[in-house]
C-alpha cells in the first residue's frame, strides 16, 4: 500500500437548511512532508468533536481504487483527491483485508487501524446531495480510521508496512456491516471482545450486545 496523496483542512463555516454548521471535511492537497501527531495532521482539523477526531479518528485513510467505481456512479460529480474528507489517499486500501489492531510503519510515523467511517450529513453538504450518504454506505468502502501510535512524518509515494496484528481478525468491512446490522452471534461478539485494540466505543457496543 503507497500514499498517493495527503489532504488536510481546516473548519469551515457552510449553511445547510437556514442554518450554519462548522464542517471539516473540505479537505485540499499538500505537497512535500507532514506531521503526524496523535489527534490529526498539522494543518489538519475536526469540526464537531463529540462525533468527529479523538485518538480513534486521528487520521482518516481512503483508497484510490474506490475512485472508479464512484465516477462511474456520479459522473457529474468532482472527485478530486480528498473528495471524501480523506486525509490520506492510498492506492489499494482493503477494508476487507485490514483487520483492527493492523499496525503499519509509513514514513516514520505508527498507524493502527481502528475503525470505519460512518458519514454524516456533511458528505452530503460536500456533493450537494444527501442521496450520498446512502450511497456511500452501499458501497461497502468505509475507508479507515487510524489512531497514531508514533508520531512522525509522512509524504506521498511512501509506503505502509504492515508491523503488527491482532490474533482475532476482525476486519474494517466486516465492522462496517455489523454496525449497521447490529445482530452477530454471542461466539463471535465474545471472540471480538479478545482483541486488545478495540476501541472503548466498539467494546461497549459489542457487550450490550451480549447483555441482550
Amino acid at each position: 500500500m503507497k500514499i498517493v496523496s495527503i489532504q488536510v483542512g481546516l473548519p469551515r463555516e457552510v449553511e445547510f437548511k437556514g442554518k450554519i454548521v462548522s464542517t471539516g471535511i473540505f479537505k485540499k492537497s499538500v505537497q512535500g512532508s507532514v506531521n503526524v501527531t496523535k489527534l490529526n495532521l498539522e494543518g489538519d482539523r475536526q469540526a464537531d468533536l463529540a462525533v468527529h477526531g479523538g485518538p480513534d479518528k486521528a487520521v482518516y485513510a481512503y483508497s484510490f481504487d474506490a475512485y472508479p467505481w464512484w465516477k462511474e456512479k456520479r459522473p457529474s460529480d468532482s472527485f478530486e483527491f480528498g473528495a471524501f474528507g480523506e486525509n490520506i489517499l492510498v492506492d489499494h486500501l482493503s477494508e476487507d483485508k485490514t483487520y483492527v489492531g493492523d499496525t503499519f510503519e509509513v514514513g516514520g510515523a505508527v498507524l493502527q487501524a481502528a475503525q470505519p467511517r460512518f458519514p454524516c450529513f456533511k458528505l452530503g453538504i460536500k456533493f450537494n446531495d444527501q442521496g450520498i450518504v446512502q450511497m456511500f454506505n452501499e458501497s461497502n468502502r468505509p475507508g479507515i480510521y487510524f489512531r497514531v501510535l508514533q508520531e512522525g512524518v509522512i509524504e506521498a509515494g511512501q509506503e505502509l508496512q504492515l508491523v503488527g496484528q491482532e490474533r482475532v481478525k476482525l476486519s474494517i468491512a466486516e465492522l462496517f456491516q455489523l454496525s449497521r446490522d447490529r445482530v452477530t452471534e454471542p461466539e463471535k461478539v465474545r471472540e471480538y471482545l479478545d482483541i486488545k485494540t478495540l476501541g472503548s466505543h466498539w467494546r461497549d457496543k459489542f457487550q450490550k450486545m451480549l447483555e441482550a
